[in-house]
């Protein structure tokens, strides 16, 4: 299996928000361990009491597939499901206490974990039971009975380094082609690509449609984006302007552009004044 460059980390809203002392929603991500690395972004709680304040849950595309489970679920068919790649943000309102713990699995190995196409998953939100059968049931039971995060997440690394020695079904082209975008941080051109992988643009689309139903250049794009709020995630001092050149956006109607359609705001209504100047 060709080895994907992991410069990349993606980055939800919650990340780039500081949360208020009455906010009630609290957002935290865990590292996966070593052998885990390159496969899963990270691990995610969710919590929110119901009593405080709690602003509107923002989900942003990150190039990710997650398996999402619910600890306050009525029925284990409901407690865990899958969510897809996303082309566009959601805003979530938060009016019902809620507990939830995550996994974020890049998008080109998340089939060796689900044994299921991403490109099926784009769009809907199966359960997990429906994918993994029984074994989603035991794994959710566990969940429920761990007595805290820690427990909870060495507990879903089990089973995830169980099933990380199953074979891989990921096409070694997706997986190439991805390392190259993450590497170039998504700013190359599908004929760029097509000649650094040597296959044709057709062939690329096509692979790319099969496995994650999504499109290099769409992915690409996401990527380019995620690439800038890593950026502002770290705290680099550097102006947003340069932020942004660096990542590529060399046209502000395009940075503008890419705002609306990945965050739902518009830059300056996310950046603070010192960053922009700074």
């Amino acid at each position: 299996m060709a080895k994907i460059m992991r410069k990349f980390r993606p980055v939800q809203p919650p990340t780039l928000q500081r949360a208020s002392a009455q906010n009630a929603y609290h957002y935290q991500e865990y590292m996966p361990s070593k052998c885990l690395v390159n496969e899963i972004a990270c691990y995610w709680t969710s919590e929110y009491d119901g009593k405080g304040i709690a602003p509107a849950s923002r989900v942003i595309p990150d190039g990710c597939v997650d398996i999402i489970f619910n600890l306050g679920a009525t029925s284990y068919q409901k407690a865990a499901f899958l969510t897809g790649l996303m082309r566009t943000y959601e805003v979530i309102p938060l009016t019902e206490p809620q507990s939830l713990i995550g996994i974020r699995f890049y998008a080109e190995g998340a089939a060796r974990f689900l044994r299921y196409p991403v490109a099926m998953i784009n769009g809907h939100h199966p359960n997990l039971e429906d994918i993994w059968g029984k074994e989603a049931d035991e794994v959710i039971e566990a969940l429920l009975e761990a007595s805290n995060t820690a427990e909870r997440i060495a507990l879903l690394e089990r089973e995830l380094i169980k099933r990380l020695w199953m074979d891989d079904p990921a096409d070694p082209l997706l997986l190439t082609s991805m390392n190259y975008l993450y590497e170039y941080r998504g700013n190359l051109s599908m004929a760029a690509l097509a000649e650094k992988v040597n296959y044709s643009e057709r062939t690329l689309r096509r692979t790319f449609q099969q496995q994650l139903g999504m499109s290099p250049k769409e992915l690409g794009r996401i990527i380019q984006f995620q690439g800038l709020l890593q950026m502002l995630a770290k705290g680099i001092r550097t102006s947003f302007t340069d932020a942004a050149l660096q990542s590529g956006y060399y046209d502000q109607s395009h940075l503008i552009k890419s705002f609306h359609t990945f965050y739902g705001v518009a830059p300056s209504k996310m950046i603070s004044p010192d960053r922009t100047n700074r």
